[in-house]
């Protein structure tokens, strides 16, 4: 019954709480100390966190069948890798937005994959009453219908011209702007639009709904709006793929990777010459420092700005062949993908990044899950760093947020670090 003027997202995680606690009350006869207990409310997150590891495994079942490369205990063990993801793993003890957040994505997700549009709309609107941001996860849901479509109709263009092949739509400029040509020229169509329109309006009505929603509340926050104002902040995007980079190291940081890396930019000095250019101009004017990442100091990303970016100020432009590299080995785990798949993923990637000025890993965790379940199964032996290196990560931060505590000057409250 009351509102905490601080809190910027829709009450879908205490709508839910109250709809899980109210009966569990009645049930057992508990009283409102025990109900509305941190322990009752924290226990709602970890039936989240079981929700997430079921859904992961039917993710992986659905876009990895089995086949004589990948077995049963290859897919066990992906799903356990992504369930202690140590980002999202960590909130799962907390009263956070965020299991229940990935729950109704992946949920979503999963019926969109299963042609289930209704009802993937439907759980899009609970991942939206989570997190407003999650619209973007709606639209990504639509627009892998709006993929396949096109790469039938992609596939069907290329065999009337046999000299031409579908894997080098993949390589140079010129074949991007081909392929932009026939998007445009494949939704001009009026039968094409009405096509897409059949199948995806149970999105286009949600989508809908979220703009009157941000007309009325007059912006996408609710609450505190001065601390979360939306800005294109492009250097977001190098941050996540720097976040991709670390955590899926042993995907995108081998020896053979940097090898084919290092060819390509022999082969395409120019691109990637003006590649760079691009993205220093971008760090240099887009870079944005929000007031809570140089304050709070219990977060991690406080230390990683303090200790790496404001070390010199030519550090931001120093790391911008990294950000090059990460963002290169990345797509090339997709090439797996259609180029339609590839380019909807970047819009909703852009989408959900850019617009953040605050620099908070939480933001990156469903865009990295999405591409994560996305990339082609890797070797058993990589796939076991992987969960060595998570298992980890988890250990050191919560022993760092179990004993570690501090006080700050003006409060007598105890301080932890968490991410």
């Amino acid at each position: 019954l009351k509102w905490d003027p601080m809190i910027t997202t829709l009450p879908g995680l205490y709508l839910l709480s109250v709809g899980i606690v109210r009966p569990a009350a009645w049930l057992f006869g508990w009283t409102g100390s025990i109900v509305c207990s941190t322990g009752m409310l924290r226990f709602i997150n970890l039936l989240f966190s079981a929700g997430n590891f079921y859904l992961l495994y039917l993710l992986l079942s659905k876009m990895h069948p089995k086949n004589k490369a990948v077995s049963g205990f290859q897919r066990i063990l992906s799903t356990l890798t992504l369930a202690i993801f140590p980002t999202l793993y960590f909130f799962t003890f907390l009263y956070y937005t965020d299991p229940g957040s990935v729950f109704f994505t992946l949920f979503s997700y999963l019926m969109c994959l299963y042609g289930n549009h209704k009802a993937s709309a439907l759980l899009g609107c609970c991942g939206f009453m989570f997190r407003q941001t999650n619209i973007v996860w709606t639209v990504f849901c639509a627009g892998n219908v709006v993929a396949e479509k096109l790469n039938e109709a992609w596939k069907t263009e290329l065999l009337k011209k046999k000299d031409e092949k579908i894997s080098s739509m993949k390589g140079s400029f010129s074949d991007l702007i081909r392929i932009f040509q026939f998007v445009i020229e494949y939704l001009i169509l009026p039968q094409n639009l009405i096509t897409l329109i059949a199948l995806t309006w149970p999105y286009i009505i949600l989508v809908v709904v979220f703009f009157a929603f941000v007309f009325i509340n007059g912006g996408i926050v609710v609450g505190d709006r001065s601390s979360h104002e939306a800005c294109l902040h492009f250097p977001q995007l190098f941050y996540f793929l720097s976040f991709t980079l670390f955590f899926s190291f042993p995907h995108l940081l081998t020896p053979t990777k940097i090898r084919k890396f290092l060819l390509t930019l022999r082969k395409h000095p120019v691109q990637y010459s003006l590649i760079a250019v691009i993205s220093l101009f971008l760090v240099w004017k887009f870079t944005y420092v929000h007031k809570y990442l140089l304050a709070d100091n219990r977060h991690y990303t406080f230390y990683v700005w303090r200790k790496v970016f404001q070390r010199h100020e030519l550090v931001k432009y120093l790391l911008v062949p990294v950000y090059i590299f990460a963002g290169w080995s990345f797509a090339d785990t997709l090439t797996s993908k259609s180029i339609f798949w590839i380019l909807m993923y970047f819009v909703c990637l852009f989408a959900v990044t850019v617009p953040q000025k605050l620099l908070e890993f939480r933001y990156f965790i469903l865009p990295y899950l999405i591409y994560r379940l996305n990339i082609p199964f890797p070797s058993l032996y990589r796939q076991l760093i992987e969960l060595a290196f998570y298992i980890f990560v988890n250990v050191v931060t919560f022993y760092l947020f179990l004993n570690k505590t501090f006080q700050w000057p003006n409060s007598e409250e105890v301080q932890r670090f968490m991410w």
